[in-house]
Order: structure tokens, then sequence, then C-alpha cells
């Protein structure tokens, strides 16, 4: 993307000639369209749209006009491309942190990793090889109410657009979730629905799955049932030892934290009630 390079994202009930006149906009405006998707959620009857464009036009009237074209209540956002404030929440397992800490530092992700906090100082060495803050916020001795609070004062200063739980190992309130809606992402070891809880390749291993998968999603007040953005999976076989599934485990965590954070920060998915609409 250009240092000029705006966003357009729409979200409306869907009528006939939605993608015209929306269009009809920009070209008033002389922008150059460099990116478009659209869908129709058929059985809601929902309309999205996601329009990058190169000009120097004024955003806040973009997004006046085009409201101006689309049915009532339509949720319209135009504003020039930035990286997202970005915080990483961890526990003790390195695999995603080191991963995405790698990735960062290579300028793979359109965004800013601000900090990494844990409730543990495991990880401590690894964040400070890549020059980025690191913050232990133990939870001995301490209920969930009063480490969240503690959790949020260390967080607050980052301002952060998105929190993501690298292999975050706490159940986090309603109360803390409502503080950032949409805006956490979680990596879960499995297929959601199957293998939740305890020991997750040993269930796998028990009942001689083909694949191992893993899904990142949303987080809600519902634990590990929040909007998928995006699931992975690798092959294993009768070979596998529970170990060996947890060792393909951790890739494919890798693979699907790494690939719905890059959805999520070049804004490319709406939620949909439950689920998610993603423009690749």
């Amino acid at each position: 993307m250009s240092s000029s390079t705006q966003l357009l994202l729409v979200e409306c009930a869907d009528q006939p000639g939605l993608v015209h006149g929306i269009t009809g906009v920009l070209l008033r405006h002389k922008v150059n369209v460099v990116g478009n998707h659209e869908f129709v959620e058929r059985e809601l009857g929902r309309f999205f749209m996601r329009t990058e464009f190169d000009g120097t036009a004024d955003a806040a009237r973009i997004e006046a006009e085009v409201r101006s074209v689309l049915p009532a209540a339509a949720v319209v956002r135009c504003a020039p491309v930035r990286p997202p404030r970005v915080v990483i929440l961890v526990t003790r397992e390195h695999h995603c942190l080191g991963d995405l800490l790698v990735r960062h530092a290579h300028g793979e992700f359109k965004a800013q990793v601000c900090a990494v906090v844990s409730n543990r100082a495991e990880l401590e060495k690894l964040v400070t090889r890549f020059d980025l803050p690191f913050h232990c916020v133990p939870a001995e001795g301490l209920s969930r109410e009063a480490h969240e609070a503690r959790l949020l004062a260390v967080l607050e200063p980052y301002a952060p657009d998105f929190l993501v739980l690298a292999k975050y190992m706490r159940v986090l309130s309603p109360a803390f979730v409502a503080k950032f809606p949409q805006r956490i992402i979680n990596i879960h070891h499995s297929f959601l629905p199957a293998f939740a809880g305890a020991k997750p390749y040993q269930q796998a291993f028990d009942r001689g799955v083909k694949v191992i998968g893993a899904t990142a999603h949303f987080v809600t007040d519902a634990l590990d049932e929040g909007p998928i953005i995006t699931q992975q999976v690798l092959p294993v076989d009768h070979t596998h030892t529970a170990a060996d599934l947890s060792v393909v485990g951790r890739d494919v965590e890798r693979l699907a934290l790494s690939r719905a954070l890059k959805l999520v920060f070049e804004q490319r998915v709406f939620i949909c009630g439950r689920r998610t609409i993603t423009f690749d």
C-alpha cells in the first residue's frame, strides 16, 4: 500500500445499486480504486464491501457521501490505512509468541506490537531480545477481578486496538471482554468445538485423528465460542504419538494465528452474527 492509501468499509442491508452508488462517490472524488471485494449474505440480506483506494480526498467527506447513498443504519468507515496498536498476552508457551515476534520484526504484519504482558515471567528473555516491553502481572493469590484490574492498569497506557492471546492460559471475565469488544483474538488448539478441555492432543490420539487443526477466533463471553476467523490443518497418521501430535499442533497453531492476525490487521474481517466474512 502507498502512503496515500485509504480504506472504505461498508455493511448495510442489501439492495440493488449499492456498488454503483458507492463507486460513484469515489469517482466524483477522483480517487483510484486499487482493491475491491463485496459479498452478500443472502440469508440475512446483508451487504459487505471493502475498498482500498489511493488519493488525497477527505475521508470524512467520502464517508458522509457514501452513507447518503446507502440504506438507513448502514455502517460506514473511511480512513487512511494505519497499523493498529497491539498488545500480546502470553503465559509460558513460547511457540506462538516467538513466531509473532519474528514476523513483526521483519515487517510481515501491518501492525505495531507495543508490548507483551504475561501472568508468568518465563518468556521475558525472549521478548527483550526483540526490544519490546515485557510486563509480568502475576495472578497468584488474587481474585480474577483483582488480577484483571492490574492487567488493565498495565494495558491502559498502550491504548491497544487489539489484544492477541498467544496461548494466554487464563479465562477472561465478561467485564474484561466488554472493554475490548471484537478486539481480542485467541488461538485454540483444535477445530472448535472438538477436543475442548484438558489434554487435547491425548484426546486426538485416542480418537485416531488424521489431521491436527487449530482455530483462531474472536473472544466473547462464551468460552471458545466467538466468531471464527480462520482454521488450519496439518496431516498426521497412525505413526504419530500423542507427543508427536503436540509438536504438529504447535506448528498449526502458529499458522492459524498468524493468518488470522494478517486478516484482522488489514481490516479484511467483518463480524456477521456468530460468523465472519473474510476478504482475502
